[in-house]
């Protein structure tokens, strides 16, 4: 894997490249083709240059039509890649401003974060949208980038997605899934999420559970490819019934990420 695989910017959290792990039988992923990151809206102009210096054909955003209405993106006038989402709203809520509903303590939090992402493989527009980013890795050969609010939940349940089905081991898998618990500027980080949640819930949130709903856990994820693996068998079985991912596309993937 990646001595560092972040890139560090100003003004979009958590962007890194989620390649150079190594995948069964032989090989990697190709690094610097599949990047990941929270939404752009506070990008500075250095921060644009330095995401054009990547070559992105694709940028997938998961979040909803109202989410991408309330924090646009900012894009240089360089910016040339197709941006991939699908129409329509998530209830207007990431996964920690969903679990964030009422003045909860930090048991409560970490319980409402599992039982969002218990839900996720299922969520509307997340399932249409990883449709088209998973079409997208098995049509196109160029880097790609996928993002969505914070660019842990959301994000973190597609990279684990397309980690397994580039044959990613799970403990690699979940290692990229926590660095977001430590990539970038992670205090800043997290009283921004704290900022908005508190705004939209009231101040009697504990600090604990801000944290703990702008973090990751490994149980959180767990919860998410639990279900998975209850109804399809494993990560491949879903996306072929869930995602429409064929088996010819699975190994398009392959051929071009895994080197």
């Amino acid at each position: 894997m990646l001595a560092d695989p972040v890139l560090p910017l100003s003004g979009v959290h958590n962007f890194r490249d989620y390649g150079g792990y190594a995948v069964e039988g032989s090989g990697q992923l190709r690094e610097g083709w599949l990047w990941r990151s929270a939404h752009h809206e506070a990008a500075t102009d250095a921060d644009l240059a330095a995401i054009d210096a990547l070559g992105l054909e694709t940028v997938i955003d998961l979040r909803g039509d109202d989410e991408r209405a309330l924090h646009p993106c900012r894009r240089s006038d360089n910016f040339a890649a197709r941006v991939l989402f699908a129409e329509g709203n998530t209830a207007g809520l990431a996964p920690h401003l969903q679990a964030a509903q009422g003045a909860i303590d930090v048991d409560t939090a970490r319980a409402r974060m599992v039982d969002t992402y218990a839900g996720m493989p299922y969520r509307p527009v997340l399932v249409a949208t990883l449709r088209l980013y998973l079409a997208a890795l098995a049509e196109y050969d160029a880097p790609s980038l996928v993002h969505c609010v914070a660019g842990k939940d959301r994000t973190g349940f597609a990279v684990a997605i397309v980690h397994r089905l580039l044959g990613v081991h799970e403990d690699d898998l979940m290692h990229d899934y926590l660095l977001t618990n430590s990539a970038g500027k992670i205090e800043e980080r997290i009283a921004q999420g704290g900022a908005h949640i508190r705004a939209r819930y009231g101040r009697e949130i504990a600090d604990d559970a801000i944290r703990m709903l702008m973090s990751v856990n490994p149980a959180f994820l767990d919860a998410a490819l639990a279900t998975v693996r209850r109804d399809h068998g494993d990560v491949p079985s879903y996306a072929e019934a869930v995602l429409n991912v064929t088996p010819a596309m699975r190994e398009a993937m392959i051929d071009k990420l895994v080197v």
